[in-house]
């Protein structure tokens, strides 16, 4: 395409919007220009903060990659949203299975609806999921709740290399992981560098990954890529999600599955 050099960067900005990252060579293919013209135009857009510009390529404008919310904070965001997500998440565990479940509010939500199946052997590294498997009787119903050691994060993680060694020596049916964000050119990702090194032991752990995270992650860009888009097996989004970042996702994730709140 043969576009001013104000049309190109309002194609840029959209991409990021819409993709949470892009590379400059993705939008070199996709202008028809130089990367050397991407990099001009990232600059004049970081300028004016538009976009952020990053070691090649841009991210979406809004929370710094590193930036980790608390999880009262996040327990109280999109709760129909998470609730759906985890009842349908629930239905693909079945009794007597082994699962590792990460830290995250919609996992935590999730956590309530395993303490009702039986004989399920859970393995987590958060404290709160830990417990809401306790208080929903999971132990009364013949499940085993296994909770890791390592350094307690702001989203309630333990994470470090006492974790990483415990995660390591399990083999787990299924996965579920919770997420900070989700975008094409960044995966699934999270801002807290050493809980991404906790997520990733989770998640070769286990047989089947299942990432569940709500249409608000899809954009949001963490400092650091716990998983490729292709890598997970399923992903249990909300309706929230827009069309076009739906395709995106079910190009690259075996199945996608979308939920409506208030139906489950």
């Amino acid at each position: 395409m043969s576009l001013l050099a104000e049309q190109r960067r309002e194609v840029i900005v959209e991409r990021v919007r819409s993709h949470g990252a892009v590379r400059v060579s993705e939008l070199a293919d996709h202008l028809g220009v130089s990367e050397m013209t991407v990099r001009r135009d990232l600059d004049v857009l970081a300028r004016r903060r538009l976009v952020d510009k990053v070691h090649g390529g841009a991210t979406a404008i809004g929370e710094h990659t590193t930036e980790e919310p608390g999880f009262s904070a996040k327990s109280v965001r999109e709760l129909e949203e998470k609730d759906a997500i985890a009842a349908e998440a629930a239905t693909l565990v079945t009794p007597g299975s082994a699962v590792g479940l990460s830290a995250g509010t919609t996992t935590w939500r999730l956590a309530h609806r395993l303490a009702k199946i039986a004989r399920l052997t859970v393995v987590t590294n958060s404290l709160a999921v830990a417990e809401a498997l306790h208080t929903g009787g999971a132990e009364a119903r013949g499940s085993t709740v296994i909770l890791t050691g390592g350094v307690r994060t702001p989203s309630e993680a333990l994470v470090g290399p006492v974790a990483i060694a415990a995660l390591r020596s399990l083999n787990l049916e299924i996965v579920f992981l919770g997420v900070h964000g989700m975008s094409a050119a960044a995966g699934f990702s999270t801002p807290n560098l050493t809980e991404r090194d906790t997520n990733r032991a989770l998640v070769d752990a286990g047989q089947q990954l299942v990432v569940v995270a709500d249409h608000t992650k899809w954009g949001t860009v963490g400092i650091s890529t716990i998983a490729e888009l292709n890598e997970a097996d399923v992903l249990v989004t909300d309706a929230g999600l827009a069309d076009a970042d739906r395709a995106v996702l079910e190009g690259e994730v075996d199945r996608v599955v979308v939920v409506r709140p208030g139906r489950q």
